[in-house]
């Protein structure tokens, strides 16, 4: 099993202290906290894409060619990429731009992803999104693969034998398909034979494992290998401690003003105490033990083989949330790593012809032959 740290740059008081960094500093905090997944032995850090408050993550690509620049081995995600909002083009061209500056440790989470004021912002009406999601993946994978592309798409300029450069490092890019609620996203991935990424973070399992059981079965009916489907998954939250009693007593406070901030906005909670939330929702809250046996719950109804953990403290002191993490890799990932499989594909940049064995884009990572999935 492989294992992600995300962040979806939150901006807002903390939680529990009322106190909100200053943006600069907040920016500098993710950079911290990817330097630090490094450190511990995690496999990704993922950077969200969010375009209205309280979200400062409105450019990953951004973001992640600091992180590329600090960093040397971990992959890099977007979580998600929000295609429905952006130019196919102009994202493929900041995105090959990043691939090569991390090397090829680029991974892209794709997905609608877009609230009301997204959509406002960018003008995009609500019943044209799953269409510009659609169109925009497909012209951006049109793109990362061939070197002139024509084309007459619905929602942007024509193309007619367009180049785009850079050309990409990786031939092709991994393309993962974020999926919350609706079948479209996971219609998209099967049919293309892509991983799915399920959020996995505000309900209870059911609707989850309900869209990854539709993924697998579209996945087969696309004439796809079953051994090759594969699946990511997040989680609620994340706080472990020697005894399950010391997890929740630092986590109650952190549930606690989370509960009362969506009641202030008006949000009906789907969990209204920290022991329902424990139970039911994808939270890792408790003893090693716990946890483990917790991911492996949910394992028997996903078959997920890559799970995220929040990079933010997220109301923990500093020094709670490190020493969670550092719990997390020197107690919980080795047994999960040895008892759940890794994805059938390589973890290792998939290199072009400009990265041959004879002139390697990095001497840190293998040539390797692209996966069943990602050709």
């Amino acid at each position: 099993m492989k294992f992600l740290a995300i962040t979806l740059i939150v901006h807002a008081p903390d939680p529990v202290t009322g106190v909100k960094k200053p943006t600069r500093e907040r920016f500098r905090e993710v950079i911290d906290n990817a330097v630090l997944a490094e450190e511990l032995g995690f496999d990704g850090f993922g950077v969200g894409e969010r375009h209205e408050r309280p979200f400062i993550s409105s450019s990953p690509p951004v973001v992640l060619s600091h992180i590329a620049a600090r960093t040397s081995r971990i992959r890099l995600f977007t979580a998600v990429t929000t295609l429905s909002l952006l130019d196919p083009v102009r994202a493929y061209e900041d995105y090959a731009t990043l691939d090569h500056l991390s090397d090829g440790r680029l991974d892209l989470i794709i997905g609608k992803g877009n609230g009301t004021a997204q959509r406002e912002l960018f003008h995009v009406p609500p019943e044209d999104q799953w269409d510009r999601n659609a169109e925009g993946y497909e012209l951006f994978r049109r793109i990362w693969r061939e070197d002139r592309v024509t084309a007459t798409p619905r929602f942007r300029p024509e193309l007619d034998a367009a180049e785009v450069w850079p050309r990409p490092l990786q031939r092709p890019v991994r393309v993962w398909h974020g999926s919350a609620t609706s079948e479209e996203s996971v219609d998209l991935a099967a049919r293309y034979g892509d991983p799915l990424f399920s959020a996995n973070v505000t309900h209870p399992i059911e609707p989850y494992a309900a869209l990854v059981r539709h993924y697998r079965e579209r996945w087969e009916h696309h004439g796809h290998d079953p051994a090759h489907a594969v699946v990511g998954a997040g989680t609620a939250g994340f706080h472990t401690a020697r005894t399950s009693q010391e997890a929740i007593a630092a986590y109650r406070p952190v549930f606690e003003a989370n509960l009362a901030f969506q009641k202030q906005l008006g949000v009906e909670p789907v969990f209204l105490t920290l022991e329902d939330f424990v139970e039911r929702s994808s939270a890792l809250i408790g003893s090693p033990q716990q946890v483990i046996e917790k991911v492996h719950r949910y394992h028997e109804q996903f078959g997920h083989s890559v799970l995220h953990l929040q990079a933010d403290a997220g109301g923990l002191t500093e020094g709670q949330h490190r020493a969670s993490l550092e719990s997390f890799q020197s107690d919980i990932a080795p047994v999960l790593r040895k008892e759940i499989p890794d994805p059938p594909f390589p973890w290792a940049p998939v290199l072009g012809a400009e990265a041959s064995p004879t002139r390697p884009a990095s001497p840190r990572t293998p040539t390797q032959t692209p996966a069943p999935a990602d050709r």
